[in-house]
């Protein structure tokens, strides 16, 4: 399986996701702590965040989203599922923001699809935060090595090796070589946004700008 081509220029959002997330929690009323909370993400990591000095993974975006009763489609512009065939020097790279995590989007999107799968590209020195969410995933390091750590057990994985868990253990990377590190990625949770506005069920205990409890 080829790698994300080191001459290729990832796409990335003119428009900073972290304005976009700030408005929103605004929208809704919601302060950061309950943001943090409600995500299992730090209150640290969503003041930068929202200031643009981070840069969110997909995974962690999605949650952030589904908190925020949006879909991540509403941050972040990604390519198109209507293939079930992806051809390697057809794949679009892109990224959250620039200089961020970059992703070759690979599964295809259909009427009850359960995966989503991308390559990810994670560069030197780069940390993701600690997250956990519901469904499982996959883990196959195209090349270069980083450490996986999860439910407070590190690992360091290398070319060729591979890592299945439960997601809702708290979990994050850390590449922690001089070398750019190529992943295959595989979960259950929708990181696309294909999810038709309206079929998931928003988090509980959430208010919107009147201060109405959903409970």
């Amino acid at each position: 399986m080829a790698s994300i081509s080191d001459q290729t220029k990832p796409r990335h959002n003119l428009e900073p996701i972290g304005i976009k997330v700030r408005n929103r929690r605004r929208e809704l009323g919601l302060t950061l702590q309950e943001l943090a909370d409600a995500t299992n993400l730090s209150v640290g990591f969503i003041s930068q965040l929202e200031r643009d000095l981070t840069s969110p993974s997909l995974s962690s975006l999605a949650t952030i989203a589904r908190t925020l009763k949006a879909e991540i489609a509403d941050f972040l512009v990604v390519p198109g599922g209507e293939s079930s065939l992806t051809r390697s020097d057809k794949r679009e790279p892109y990224t959250i923001n620039e200089g961020s995590l970059i992703y070759e989007r690979l599964t295809s999107r259909f009427p009850g699809h359960k995966l989503s799968g991308v390559i990810m590209k994670e560069e030197p020195g780069h940390r993701s935060p600690p997250m956990r969410h519901e469904g499982e995933e996959f883990f196959y390091v195209l090349e270069g090595s980083i450490t996986c750590e999860v439910g407070g057990k590190r690992t360091i994985l290398k070319e060729g090796d591979s890592i299945h868990f439960n997601s809702n253990e708290l979990h994050s990377t850390w590449n922690h070589t001089l070398q750019t590190a190529s992943i295959l990625v595989i979960c259950t949770m929708e990181i696309f946004g294909d999810t038709i506005r309206g079929n998931s069920e928003p988090e509980k205990g959430f208010r919107d700008k009147s201060g109405r409890n959903d409970n």
